[in-house]
């Protein structure tokens, strides 16, 4: 079960069925209801009852919530007052986006169930006190949608039922303390206004003004020095409350008007400055790092699967260009940059020298084709896989920029290398920070899964496979895939001629010949997938695109990383701390001979490995492009 809803009452028949209601009317049903009742004397426990919900004794509130949460089957805990209603999707949105910002703690906003401008007015203050302080002091308005994962909640002793006020925020503060904690920003639920009635704002001001206060300074605050009352009465607000209520709302009226103008000043001034956004469709550039085969098949995939939502205009260099290119419209050449490799070894002064030489004419052309599309369309956001143009036209042009690569797992995790390869790590780490700058969100996508470095706004899928991959059905024929993407690894490949009673068929040199043993072949995508699916193994660099489809295929691995490429090399460590191959920094007759023996044990780990599908990615996609496009 996903979630169990908890809600602690006291004679509430009035209000009860009102909430009740309208969870029903929820398309997201995967819930229970649990009521916590301390004794109503009226019905609240036979309409509880009613409606299906299990009932069990209460108190206050943090008795009650806690005697919720004790049989709670949901892996998340929604606490909820009595007298709230549900806004249409409610429950969906909330699970849905607590899921996508992988929290630990959060709340709703509210609306009042009210038409009164001066409660709206009210709401909206609560809710934008709420948020700007979310980061600085978890903070929550009342028990209005307070949702958790029900492990933090017992691992920090749910609710403290020593406090008869702020019990709420107490509770949300020790838990954000564990784990992430937000305002979500597309659930709202709707308020009872019966305190404001009941009480008048400036009572309520009064209360939760001094309550509040007491929170920033560390202090907790009674009830009784609030004058604060559980059992909420009913009597009629008095003439004097009216007119108070009135001036007030006279006073926010005229605030609002004169921030209404302000808004409307400030966008005017925009609008000089910037197109307006009246298109149908958001406007997207998707910038792809050229070097390589890996980035440009990974984002061809997503870009299949977004085109039809956004118009998206797609930037790249050298073969990624080409191969973008032959698969959709919109797509345009831009400068980039290349590993030199000599004899499957980055060469670093050769790498430096064709950067500067071609670095001129890069930033000609980044700038004709990224930096002048992106000043004429207005694009409402910059997703980049690695492309270094991507972040500078982000920057200059204040367009919201989302990172989604393999390669930032090395900035963003807790990853784990060779203890020799540190000064590489360190390198690496240093060139990667100049590529993609402060990003809005790092999406990962890889084939292990190191925690997400503190105070890192990252999250990590598996590896995004082409769908013609996923649909092969893997065998075991008698050759092995040998893929290197460099033209310097010839030599090594030629070592596996020794091995004359295996059968390599060898991918990457773009020839077709057949020398002994090794059968050369240009890539063709409906050939390779033939070869890979019926390949008792694979033998390759570090490529991450090409060992996770490996991975999906089952195929134990033979990697033989290019030396100085510190991705590539952690790629090929984890293929062997997860048990799916080897990884070696040469490659011999041998050494293959040896891996080819064992292959029984790597096809039982590989077995294990779970089949995934590329939905998660693309929804986390979606689901940035239209959080910080807004």
């Amino acid at each position: 079960m996903i979630l169990s809803i908890i809600i602690p009452t006291y004679n509430e028949e009035e209000y009860l069925p009102v909430l009740l209601d309208s969870i029903k009317k929820q398309s997201f049903d995967d819930y229970e209801i649990i009521v916590a009742d301390a004794n109503s004397t009226d019905k609240t426990r036979d309409i509880a009852k009613s409606y299906g919900c299990i009932v069990v004794d209460g108190g206050l509130p943090a008795v009650g919530r806690n005697n919720g949460a004790k049989i709670a089957k949901g892996e998340y805990l929604l606490f909820l007052d009595s007298d709230l209603k549900l806004t249409d999707e409610y429950l969906r949105n909330v699970i849905y986006e607590f899921r996508m910002e992988r929290l630990g703690i959060a709340i709703t906003q509210m609306v009042p169930m009210s038409n009164k401008v001066e409660d709206k007015l009210y709401h909206d203050f609560a809710n934008y006190f709420m948020i700007s302080v979310e980061k600085i002091k978890p903070h929550g308005a009342g028990c209005y949608g307070i949702i958790a994962r029900k492990e933090l909640h017992d691992a920090c002793g749910g609710f403290d039922e020593e406090l008869n006020f702020g019990e709420d925020t107490d509770y949300i503060e020790r838990l954000a303390k564990k784990e992430r904690f937000k305002v979500l920003r597309n659930a709202k639920i709707g308020v009872s206004t019966r305190r404001l009635e009941e009480e008048g704002i400036e009572t309520l001001i009064r209360q939760y003004g001094k309550s509040t206060v007491n929170d920033f300074l560390g202090k907790r605050t009674d009830a009784e020095e609030l004058n604060y009352n559980f059992d909420h009465g009913h009597e009629k607000i008095t003439t004097n409350r009216l007119e108070r209520l009135n001036k007030t709302t006279e006073m926010i009226n005229e605030i609002k008007e004169n921030y209404d103008e302000s808004i409307q000043k400030i966008n005017s001034t925009k609008s000089r400055f910037k197109i307006k956004k009246n298109r149908e469709k958001k406007v997207i550039f998707y910038c792809i790092c050229g070097e390589g085969m890996g980035h440009a098949i990974r984002s061809s995939v997503i870009l299949e699967r977004i085109k039809e939502k956004y118009d998206v205009y797609i930037f790249s260099s050298d073969r990624a260009y080409n191969y973008l290119n032959s698969k959709f419209d919109n797509v345009y050449e831009i400068g980039g940059f290349n590993t030199v490799y000599i004899n499957n070894k980055v060469n670093n002064l050769k790498t430096l020298s064709n950067a500067l030489k071609r670095n001129p004419t890069n930033m000609k052309i980044g700038y004709e084709k990224l930096y002048k599309k992106a000043r004429e369309l207005r694009p409402d956001a910059i997703v980049t896989d690695f492309e270094i143009y991507a972040t500078m036209v982000s920057k200059l042009l204040d367009i919201p920029l989302i990172s989604l690569d393999n390669i930032h797992m090395i900035t963003q995790t807790k990853i784990h290398y060779p203890a020799s390869k540190r000064m590489e790590m360190l390198k690496a780490k240093g060139v990667i920070k100049t590529y993609v700058v402060k990003p809005k969100v790092h999406i990962l996508t890889s084939f292990f899964y190191p925690p997400v470095r503190a105070k890192k706004n990252a999250v990590i899928y598996p590896p995004v496979i082409r769908e013609d991959i996923l649909k092969l059905k893997p065998s075991n024929g008698d050759h092995i895939i040998v893929y290197q993407t460099s033209k310097e690894s010839g030599k090594l490949v030629r070592k596996l001629k020794a091995l004359k009673n295996e059968n390599f068929i060898v991918y990457g040199f773009n020839v077709n010949k057949t020398d002994g043993n090794l059968t050369y072949k240009e890539f063709n995508e409906d050939v390779f997938y033939e070869d890979l699916a019926s390949a008792k193994a694979v033998i390759c660099n570090g490529g991450f695109t090409f060992i996770s489809e490996a991975i999906s295929l089952k195929k134990p691995i033979y990697s033989v990383p290019a030396i100085g490429n510190f991705e590539q090399t952690l790629n090929g460590y984890y293929v062997q701390r997860l048990g799916y191959g080897e990884y070696h920094e040469v490659m011999n007759a041998t050494r293959v001979k040896s891996f080819l023996e064992k292959l029984p044990k790597y096809e039982k780990k590989l077995s294990k490995v779970k089949k995934t599908d590329n939905e998660g990615i693309i929804k986390e996609l979606i689901y940035r492009i239209e959080k910080y496009s807004k």
